[in-house]
């Protein structure tokens, strides 16, 4: 069933590959691979791929994430139609993927699937992570009718004991009946999408569910099971979420201290091919800039491309380059390593 469903999944990115948008990634990998072996910041063409934040608000506590902690440092707020629009009309014709998460439940901004059309109608592949408590019928039949290609929904336990020592405040009752519910509106509207991802955050409490979950996904008939490891703020000096599993943990003990499984070496795909707008439309490098600490640049006063190939953007790629070790959000990345997620 997983393997038929990834195919189809494919199938429908590859459909955004209009000959334009196949050149401009074309000149992305090479520049990427020139760069990473002269050491030397050369870049060519327009992002492949881009998150946009639909919101910073969440519903859930979550402890390990700067929404559920309410400490932002930066401003909090509803990403508006009119700059999601923007976006768009000013990558369309390279960008082929969209990611409508970075912080916050997306679910929470009323014009949320109304942005995804938006952008499902220029043929962009589109996608969002959500805490799975707001499938109802109108937000389900929306969903699929806003052309949303991928689904993730976070579900990191088979139990409510199990669930809640981690997304605080949820209800394991409530995901899998939004799970359920998005499956059965699938079916009732002939659709192949979205692509629905269960997302399975591996920690010390649930790493013996590992099992279970697999069953349970396959039950309720979710297209994928994504098994994560747990991203910790302050793992050097260990935590009770850490697995006890070397296998499902991004760190590993060294002495009397922990350490990420990652070499950081000094190249990194995702500032030749991606990157992040917040909200209120600031550039942050990545995923792991939740704070927005390393603005590269902002839409209420410049345009996209001009900020891409602008002074900010070439520096840090020169920092990234030289040494990813003195950047300290790339200390608690996965990129570069054989580590889920």
């Amino acid at each position: 069933m997983f393997k038929k469903a990834i195919l189809i999944d494919g199938l429908y990115y590859l459909k955004t590959l209009t000959p334009t948008r196949f050149i401009n990634a074309l000149k992305i990998f090479l520049s990427y691979h020139i760069s990473k072996r002269l050491k030397k910041n050369y870049h060519s063409g327009y992002p492949i791929a881009i998150s946009i934040e639909p919101t910073t608000s969440c519903n859930l506590r979550c402890p390990e994430c700067p929404s559920g902690l309410r400490s932002f440092s930066r401003p909090i707020g509803m990403l508006a139609p009119e700059l999601n629009k923007s976006i768009i009309d000013q990558l369309g014709k390279e960008l082929t993927y969209i990611t409508y998460y970075f912080q916050g439940e997306p679910y929470l901004n009323k014009d949320f699937l109304s942005m995804v059309d938006y952008a499902s109608k220029q043929n962009i592949y589109t996608a969002t992570s959500s805490n799975g408590h707001y499938l109802d019928d109108d937000n389900c039949k929306e969903t699929i009718e806003s052309g949303l290609k991928r689904l993730i929904i976070s579900v990191d336990g088979t139990s409510q004991s199990s669930y809640e020592k981690y997304r605080i405040g949820g209800n394991f009752n409530k995901v899998i009946e939004g799970t359920k519910n998005i499956v059965h509106w699938k079916k009732k509207l002939k659709s192949k999408t979205p692509f629905i991802i269960w997302q399975f955050i591996v920690f010390g409490h649930n790493e013996h569910e590992v099992d279970d979950i697999q069953k349970l996904a396959k039950e309720i008939g979710v297209d994928h099971l994504s098994i994560k490891t747990a991203q910790i703020y302050n793992f050097e000096s260990g935590s009770d979420l850490l697995p006890k599993n070397p296998k499902y943990s991004r760190y590993i003990k060294k002495g009397l201290s922990y350490k990420i499984k990652n070499g950081l070496l000094s190249h990194c795909w995702r500032m030749w091919h991606a990157c992040v707008i917040t909200w209120d439309g600031k550039i942050v490098p990545c995923c792991f800039d939740k704070d927005g600490t390393y603005q590269l640049g902002g839409l209420n006063n410049h345009l996209f491309k001009s900020i891409w190939k602008g002074v900010e953007y070439s520096r840090f790629r020169r920092l990234i380059l030289k040494s990813r070790r003195n950047i300290d959000i790339c200390q608690n990345c996965s990129e570069g390593t054989n580590i889920r997620g």
